[in-house]
Parts: C-alpha cells; sequence; structure tokens
C-alpha cells in the first residue's frame, strides 16, 4: 500500500470547500435570498425572549408585538456595527438568552427596571477580555466552541416536540435535504397551511398555539408603521444588585460569544480570530447591549450560534450576506406588519433548524482537535473532565439550585446573588471553558512537549494582529478606523 494512503488527513488552518469566505460576496440575488434566511433564523430567539417576558409584566399581544419590533430593530443596528467595526466576520448579533434568569427577577420585584451595563464595553476596548483570549490554546478552544452550541440544546428538539406535526417533518427533510433554500420555502408553506386551518382544529389549546401561526396574535396586533426609540417605556432607574446579576449574564455572553466568533471565523474560511479582534468585537457587542437598554429590548447581547450554523449549512461565509440580514431586520422591525407574518412561524419549525445548526456549531470546536495530541493522557483529562463538568455542573444548578432560590429556599437571602451563581454556573459553556482553561495554563503548560500537545506551537502565531498578513484581509477595520479602535 502506497505510504500516501496511509497518513492522517492534514492539518487546515482554514476550512475548504467555503464558496464564498469572509470577504467574497456571491452575486447580489443569491445574497440577498441567503441574507432573507439568516433574517428568518434570527426570528426564533426574538420572539421566544419577549414570548416569556412581556406576558409576566402584564402585557398583552400588542406589547409583545412591539418588544420583538424593537429587539429585531436593535439586532439589526447592532450586527451592522458588528460587522463594520466589531470582530468584521459575518456574525449575526442577537438578544440573549442567558439574560432571561435576572430579568424575569426584575420584572417579579415589581420595579421596572432598564438596567444599562457598560461591563461589556469595559472588557472589549480597554483590551481586558484580548488577555484572557490569548491564554486559550486550540485544546482549551474545543469545550468553548463546542458547548456554545450544545449548551442550548433545551431550545432543540424539547422546543420542537411541542408540535410534533410541525417539527419532525421539517427535521427529516433538512436532515437528508440540508438545503437552505428550503428554510424560506417550508416556512411559507406552513404559514399558509396554519393560515387557512389546515391544522386540525380539535387540537387542545396549547398545541394550536405552538402550531398555528394564527394563534400567535402577532399578525393582528402589531402596528403597521412603528419606529422605536430611545425610552420608549419610560426612563431608567437602576438597582445594584440587579447590576451584578445583569454583568453576570454579560460575562456568560462573553464566553458564549467568543466560542461563537471561533465557529464563525471556522465556516467563512477565515484564520483563526486574533484575541485583539475578539477583544473589540466584545467591546461592541457592549455598544449593542447599551442599544438594548435604551430601546428596553428586555435582555442583553450575545453573538447568534445559530446563524454561524447557517453559514455552515449554506456553505457561505459572507460578510455581505449577514449586513443584508440586518437591512432586513431593520426593515421588518419599522414595518411591523410585514414582519409580523414572519414572525408568526412557529417555534417547533425553528427547533427544527436549531438541531442542525446548533450540531455544525458543537462540530466546529472538534475541529480544533487536529491541532492537538490526542495521545496525551493530559489532553484526554482536560477534554473529558472539562465536558464531563460543563454538563453535569449546569444539571446541578438548573434541578436543585434554581428550584429552592424560586421556592424561597435558596442559599442566600440575597436574590440577585443567586440570580449572579444560577446564570454563570447553569451556563454549559462558561463551566467548561473556566475548567479547561485552568488546567490547560496549570498543568505542566511551560513544558514543550505539553505545548505542542495542546496546540499552542500552531496557535501562537495567531495570537498577534499583526503576525499573519491574512489578518489584515479578513479583520482590518474600514477607512482607517484602526486608529480609533487598533487592534494590536
Amino acid at each position: 500500500m502506497p505510504e500516501s494512503e496511509v497518513q492522517p488527513h492534514p492539518v487546515k488552518e482554514q476550512l475548504p470547500g467555503v464558496q464564498y469566505c469572509v470577504n467574497s460576496p456571491p452575486p447580489w440575488a443569491e445574497a440577498i435570498v441567503l441574507g432573507f434566511q439568516h433574517y428568518l433564523l434570527t426570528l426564533g430567539i426574538t420572539i421566544l425572549i419577549p414570548s416569556m417576558i412581556v406576558p409576566q409584566m402584564g402585557g398583552g399581544d400588542l406589547e409583545k408585538a412591539k418588544v420583538i419590533q424593537t429587539s429585531l430593530f436593535v439586532s439589526g443596528l447592532s450586527t451592522l456595527l458588528q460587522s463594520l467595526f466589531g470582530t468584521r466576520l459575518p456574525s449575526v448579533v442577537v438578544g440573549s438568552y442567558t439574560c432571561v434568569i435576572p430579568t424575569t427577577s426584575i420584572v417579579l420585584s415589581r420595579r421596572y427596571n432598564a438596567i444599562l451595563d457598560p461591563h461589556e464595553i469595559v472588557m472589549g476596548f480597554l483590551g481586558l477580555w484580548r488577555n484572557v483570549a490569548r491564554l486559550l490554546s486550540p485544546l482549551s478552544a474545543v469545550p468553548v466552541v463546542t458547548f456554545a452550541g450544545l449548551g442550548l440544546y433545551h431550545l432543540g428538539f424539547p422546543m420542537l416536540a411541542k408540535c410534533v406535526e410541525v417539527g419532525i417533518p421539517e427535521l427529516i427533510i433538512f436532515v437528508f435535504i440540508s438545503q437552505a433554500s428550503a428554510i424560506a420555502f417550508l416556512s411559507v408553506v406552513f404559514i399558509l397551511r396554519n393560515e387557512y386551518g389546515l391544522l386540525d382544529e380539535q387540537k387542545p389549546p396549547t398545541t394550536q398555539i405552538s402550531c398555528r401561526t394564527d394563534r400567535s396574535g402577532l399578525i393582528r396586533t402589531a402596528p403597521w408603521i412603528y419606529m422605536p426609540y430611545p425610552f420608549q417605556w419610560g426612563k431608567p432607574t437602576f438597582n445594584a444588585g440587579e447590576t451584578f446579576a445583569m454583568m453576570a449574564a454579560s460575562l456568560v455572553s462573553l464566553f458564549e460569544s467568543t466560542g461563537t466568533f471561533y465557529a464563525t471565523a471556522r465556516y467563512g474560511s477565515a484564520t483563526p480570530v486574533p484575541p485583539s479582534v475578539i477583544s473589540r468585537g466584545v467591546g461592541w457587542l457592549g455598544i449593542g447591549a447599551l442599544l438594548n437598554g435604551m430601546f428596553g429590548s428586555l435582555t442583553g447581547t450575545t453573538a447568534s450560534v445559530e446563524n454561524a450554523g447557517l453559514l455552515a449549512l449554506t456553505k457561505v461565509g459572507s460578510r455581505r450576506v449577514i449586513q443584508i440580514s440586518a437591512g432586513f431586520m431593520i426593515f421588518f422591525a419599522v414595518f411591523g406588519k410585514f414582519g409580523a407574518v414572519f414572525a408568526s412561524i412557529p417555534l417547533p419549525i425553528v427547533a427544527a433548524l436549531y438541531c442542525i445548526l446548533f450540531g455544525y456549531v458543537a462540530s466546529a470546536g472538534f475541529g480544533f482537535l487536529q491541532f492537538c495530541n490526542l495521545n496525551s493522557f493530559r489532553t484526554k483529562f482536560i477534554l473529558g473532565f472539562s465536558f464531563f463538568m460543563g454538563i453535569s455542573v449546569p444539571q446541578y444548578f438548573r434541578e436543585y439550585y434554581h428550584v429552592q432560590s424560586k421556592d424561597g429556599h435558596g442559599h442566600s437571602h440575597s436574590g440577585w446573588f443567586n440570580d449572579v451563581v444560577t446564570v454563570i454556573f447553569m451556563s454549559h459553556a462558561t463551566v467548561a471553558a473556566i475548567v479547561a482553561l485552568i488546567l490547560d495554563c496549570s498543568l505542566s503548560r511551560e513544558n514543550d512537549s505539553t505545548r505542542k500537545d495542546s496546540g499552542l506551537h500552531w496557535w501562537e502565531k495567531f495570537s498577534l494582529y499583526g503576525s499573519d498578513v491574512r489578518n489584515d484581509e479578513f479583520y482590518a477595520l474600514p477607512c482607517r478606523l484602526d486608529t480609533l479602535f487598533p487592534a494590536v
């Protein structure tokens, strides 16, 4: 047998097979179709968070529609800012599901606060998060990226199962076809089917709410034209304890967004993101969180995991496509009646997509294993232990700590402290990342062979912005804005 046939697959710094990379836009017609599909995908989390929180605030369908439009508007602005001045990756910015716990606590406290948290802005633009990112090796990056996808499993099949009549067929179609054009097509088919009453009227009310577009109330109540504006719900008030809870949610968002940035760069066929660029992107996520607070969007910001997965599904990682999707977000946020038609897509349809797209992001993390020595017991221990703790610890806090705190038997009399602990330790990505980072930095890392086992010998050339000429190709700011926001 020839020697070449028994060699392992070669290491690839950039993912091959991508049709359009970060700075390689497809034709305008194709870019518009793909941008519209990215817009449709953002509706899932944009609808889910207000649907959970607005009713607890005493709001009806009209208020929910306005909050959804506001969230979509701010996501469009934040996505444009991120693609132009942040990481410059094809990364969509959406509301953070992590903020649901502290936001719910604020709602239940009977005070209506809009907390403007500068935490991410400071962490990003002052370069603090850059120093954290520089500690990462390919080995410790694996749990960060992998759990950015796997950590959101509860938004996959459990949400799909609320309407198996819709979710299961779409999941099967996507598994066997995996064509991006099916996203828009199937969504329209299910909208028409449900609008014309083809779903059994005898189904239980909870099933009909999950399955039918005409039960959401959005199309009926959404205003034709609505322009969100700052402080539209009133002036902000502040509470120190709740601010700490929001800061904890922002910290979790940093870990999850960092993993998503790495996955986005991979599926955009770019080089690994330099720590300074990640820090710059985190700063602009903070600007997005500030906008969310000013406009009253109920949540913070994070890099969208599902949209990173769609880059892999379509094999198109173009920055222009994401900028077009941001344009759709802003347009349909202002012209609400048109956007409500698509916002009424049943969440089980979106959940079926999540099952595939989150899996793509998780697999991007496994891709970094090609730079590690998998025959090293140190590598096996760090991977296995961080994965196990990333699954086990959040499960404990979800089943016991969080339940006790809500029953009034929590481990602290301070509700905000319970929220801080719960938000951090219920995040699979955060727990796995912290465990892997600590172990990788402490277990004989200075040894030359250990550094090679972790892949540091390969990673170091990407740790400084100027160390690879390709960084200017993918991450350079336009119009010499690098003088204002330098990447060093």
